[in-house]
């Protein structure tokens, strides 16, 4: 993915929740938000994975011919490191990178 995860903690934070209605004056429409948002990253990174992972497909899966392959093991490694999409969604809608609207709300 492109966006830095460096800012992105690993773990869960205590959050006020205060802070997460500042832009729909709506606690649930926030979480709505964070929910569709962390959908789209967890498609785009099992996307990712899967395109990185099929490099080592191969065409005739035997149980005696699996055998480990490093490479394999270190990216999946890397995938479990990253920050959930839930983190990632969350810290993008704090810091005002996701663009939402509401169309019944346009409408008034």
């Amino acid at each position: 993915m492109s966006q830095n995860k460096n800012t992105v903690p690993n773990t869960t934070v205590t959050r006020d929740l205060r802070e997460l209605d500042k832009g729909t004056d709506n606690l649930y429409e926030s979480i709505v938000i964070i929910s569709k948002r962390a959908n789209q990253i967890a498609v785009d990174v099992k996307e990712e994975l899967n395109q990185k992972l099929s490099e080592f497909a191969s065409s005739n899966d035997n149980l005696e011919e699996v055998f480990e392959n490093r490479e394999q093991i270190e990216i999946s490694k890397h995938y479990e490191r990253m920050p959930k999409p839930t983190l990632v969604a969350l810290d993008e809608f704090l810091h005002d990178k996701v663009y939402f609207r509401n169309p019944s709300k346009e409408q008034d």
